[in-house]
């Protein structure tokens, strides 16, 4: 495929954004091995001078940049600034997070040794990026591992690539040497051959489950290389004896249809005590009726615009059909507003009577509500997946989130805030089938580099006191 085209597409219009030229993998991966131990031997400050140089390239092209992410994902320009915000803010939280997690530290020796823990970078690293954030997430892998030394080649999803490539000339912009960052445009196959190539040292990947696995079987074999895998949820949301529940309904929808539910910690599954849910459902509808769906630039701005592709569009409406036909109830249906484009409404169903409910994570505008006696069956509901990202309760008591965070399955556990919200300061990751614990966020520096350490005097003394034959 190097040489052909790649194009993408605005999803809310149609319109062809951009084009380039699919590349050769091969040569990015030279490239980055060549560039790499030049960049690893510069000084640590030197590197956080250069990634504080691309906060300021990026923080200038702010605007333009947010622009072409809000046109090739289709979501609204004031969440595509929220992205570039996001990061421009990477830089010093990823400083920050080195300093506590990678440091060099002196330790204790014995005899007038000295004893040090060091850290070095991998060498050269591949980063799959997402389209659903083609700039901050990809970003929250690069920006870590150039501050560690390492040398990256990346490739944006091939539904998002102008985003990348911008992000990638931010960088070169900087004076972050072009072979340290290389621009990778390609799709499926261009993905599979980076993160098999072996000139890599390790693979930093944010994608579905299902491409997860495929890379964690594949990296069995190659146990001195990293893998990282942040993936999917089936989150849940749990609400419980709230008394504001307005402010619950606006907590559930916020976490259900942010990004048109194109999030990995979007909530998938809305838990409620039977017989006092109606108030709330009610509430849900009345602001999912009351929900701009549009294209991302129009006024008043739209809450949320289209999914990602007509592909994307049709997936989501066949998963709904599916539910259906088991028996789920919509509350309030998926509708298509324009048939030729990926508009989607938000969708709330009610899937308690629902047999073997699917465990997976439909990627769009669709909250599933199941309906339980108890709070133990609430817990016990909310862990019936094989997914383990995020998890909310919204209303109870301290002792009743104690409950819950105690015996909930998750690596984001929130009280009465959204299964998405956050902190950029916080570890970033899931269990089962959501990540291989190694966490991203303040914790991407620690597969960044890898400890070293070291005992070391200026002379050598040693005897042998035992063991010897007299001379």
């Amino acid at each position: 495929m190097t040489g052909a085209e790649l194009i993408s597409i605005e999803p809310a219009t149609g319109t062809q954004l951009w084009t380039g030229t699919i590349g050769d993998v091969d040569r990015d991966v030279a490239a980055a091995r060549a560039a790499w131990p030049e960049w690893a031997s510069r000084p640590f400050t030197v590197r956080v001078e250069l990634m504080r140089r691309f906060a300021n390239v990026v923080r200038a092209r702010a605007e333009e940049f947010a622009d072409l992410i809000a046109r090739e994902t289709g979501k609204p320009m004031w969440e595509a600034r929220n992205e570039i915000e996001a990061v421009i803010g990477k830089v010093d939280i990823s400083v920050a997070a080195y300093a506590e997690r990678t440091s060099n530290r002196k330790l204790e020796g014995a005899l007038g040794a000295r004893n040090a823990l060091r850290h070095k970078p991998h060498g050269v690293l591949g980063v799959l990026g997402p389209f659903s954030f083609p700039a901050q997430l990809p970003n929250g892998h690069i920006v870590p591992a150039l501050l560690a030394g390492n040398a990256v080649v990346f490739k944006p999803s091939e539904k998002t690539p102008a985003s990348g490539k911008l992000l990638v000339d931010c960088y070169h912009a900087a004076g972050i040497p072009a072979g340290v960052v290389r621009f990778l445009a390609g799709g499926p196959a261009e993905g599979q051959s980076l993160a098999t190539h072996p000139g890599l040292d390790g693979l930093l990947f944010t994608g579905s489950a299902r491409a997860g696995l495929l890379l964690h079987r594949q990296f069995a074999e190659v146990p001195n290389r990293i893998l990282t895998l942040e993936l999917g949820g089936n989150n849940p949301i749990v609400v419980w004896d709230t008394p504001d529940i307005h402010a619950a309904a606006v907590v559930v929808v916020q976490s259900a249809f942010l990004s048109a539910g194109q999030r990995c910690t979007a909530a998938r599954r809305l838990i409620v005590r039977d017989g006092h849910h109606r108030p709330l459902v009610e509430a849900i509808g009345a602001l999912i009726d009351r929900l701009i769906v549009a294209e991302p630039h129009e006024t008043p701005a739209p809450f949320m615009g289209p999914v990602i592709d007509n592909e994307a569009a049709d997936l989501v409406q066949e998963k709904v059909v599916e539910l259906i036909l088991r028996g789920g109830q919509p509350i309030k249906h998926l509708n298509r507003p324009i048939a030729s484009r990926p508009f989607l409404t938000p969708a709330l169903i009610d899937v308690t009577n629902v047999a073997q409910r699917p465990d997976e994570e439909i990627f769009g505008p669709v909250l599933q509500m199941v309906r339980v006696p108890d709070f133990a069956t609430a817990i016990a509901e909310a862990n019936a997946t094989r997914f383990g990202l995020a998890a909310s309760l919204l209303g109870g008591n301290p002792q009743l989130y104690d409950q819950f965070w105690a015996n909930i399955r998750a690596g984001i556990v929130n009280w009465n805030r959204p299964t998405n919200g956050t902190p950029a300061n916080a570890p970033f990751g899931g269990t089962g089938l959501s990540g291989n614990h190694r966490p991203g966020g303040f914790y991407a520096a620690d597969h960044c580099a890898y400890p070293v350490a070291s005992s070391e005097t200026e002379l050598i003394r040693a005897s042998i006191g035992v063991g010897l034959r007299d001379a």
